[in-house]
């Protein structure tokens, strides 16, 4: 049923007249027109409305972990916004494809026309990076000395304002912390879950010895690896081990948070962690993702520039190559897999937590 009293006309509600004109190629200024400009300006704008459209998704989702609480029917939204957000970025992904059909001589037509602009000039990705939890001092070197450089003042006084408020790395960082399921009285579940993990360990070392078609330097390369796993072990449950570590950069969540994110992936099954382990799920497909849009970039720029330098001044390829190893956020969720531990030997839980994490009904109810 109608309920607008002014006719709303198609064209007028997207706004085509301002949208379809805003293809203003740069070569046209000062010669022949370059073909293939157009389709690199369509690109990006399409990114641009792309990139508003998550950072409204994760507006609402940061609205939700700024909250002392987040109620599990909040955290069904979370998890459908953040499902969004891994839809756009994997058609964002898949788009780079549409600007690689645009070879490396025709992007020479116009690309010294462009000089100095450059993606580092993006507020809308950079709002993205902060926003996630991609701060100036978790960035590579480059990055932390010319993140802002390129910007004018109103966009660089806009961001360096944005890195001051919480991050949703940090605001679930807390959520986390919060986890009321680390302490069962009596019931010492990190000390069970030790004796597992020390059992696996060992049960790995047996194994590696026991092979007799390895060369030795592979089998001492293999029992080098276990004690180094055996270390990150001993350090997940020691807080002054831990601390020196995540010192070192190789945790970045706090010990709390790291053991309640844990908790939450071994025991994922349970009622009332299948929607926080979906959340962890969706971070690090974000994450992967962002990842994946950094490499499918820099092939781009390597196939399209081979070793010249970037229109902003960055070493091109190789600038981006580093990105994408470096410039991660929920590297800890992905690291998470070397502390798991097959569901048959997880340590079993006491009849009374496990009623805490699923649904029991007492009597049986008449109708």
């Amino acid at each position: 049923m109608q309920k607008n009293t002014t006719p709303c006309y198609y064209g007028d509600y997207l706004q085509l007249d301002k949208i379809l004109t805003a293809q203003a190629p740069e070569s046209a200024k000062y010669a022949n027109e370059a073909h293939d400009e157009t389709l690199f300006i369509v690109v990006h704008q399409v990114y641009e409305l792309w990139f508003k459209q998550v950072l409204h998704e994760l507006k609402a989702v940061l609205g939700v972990f700024a909250g002392d609480e987040v109620k599990d029917q909040q955290l069904t939204g979370v998890v459908h916004k953040l499902k969004r957000v891994i839809t756009i970025q994997q058609l964002m992904n898949q788009q780079i494809g549409v600007m690689e059909t645009m070879t490396p001589q025709d992007f020479m037509s116009f690309r010294d026309y462009l000089v100095p602009a450059s993606g580092f000039q993006s507020v809308q990705f950079k709002m993205l990076e902060i926003g996630l939890g991609l701060k100036s001092e978790y960035r590579i070197d480059f990055d932390k000395n010319s993140f802002y450089s390129r910007l004018n003042e109103k966009d660089r006084l806009f961001l360096e304002g944005l890195e001051t408020q919480p991050s949703l790395f940090e605001q679930v960082e807390k959520w986390l912390e919060r986890m009321p399921f680390l302490q069962f009285g009596d019931f010492s579940f990190w000390q069970m879950y030790q004796s597992a993990t020390e059992q696996m360990l060992n049960e790995d070392e047996s194994t590696v010895l026991s092979i007799e078609q390895i060369a030795e330097h592979e089998r001492e390369m293999q029992l080098k690896e276990i004690v180094n796993t055996r270390a990150k072990f001993a350090a997940l449950l020691d807080k002054d081990k831990y601390a020196e570590l995540q010192q070192q950069g190789s945790f970045r969540l706090s010990q709390r948070a790291m053991l309640a994110a844990l908790f939450i992936t071994l025991y994922q099954e349970e009622p009332v962690f299948n929607l926080p382990f979906q959340v962890l799920t969706c971070l690090t497909e974000i994450d992967e993702n962002m990842t994946i849009w950094r490499y499918k970039h820099a092939m781009m720029v390597q196939r399209m520039l081979g070793t010249k330098i970037g229109t902003g001044g960055s070493s091109g390829h190789d600038y981006l190559k580093r990105t994408t190893e470096k410039n991660r956020i929920f590297t800890d969720l992905f690291h998470m897999a070397t502390f798991l531990l097959p569901k048959s030997d997880l340590p079993e839980l006491p009849l009374a937590v496990r009623k805490q994490l699923g649904f029991y009904f007492s009597g049986a109810q008449q109708i």
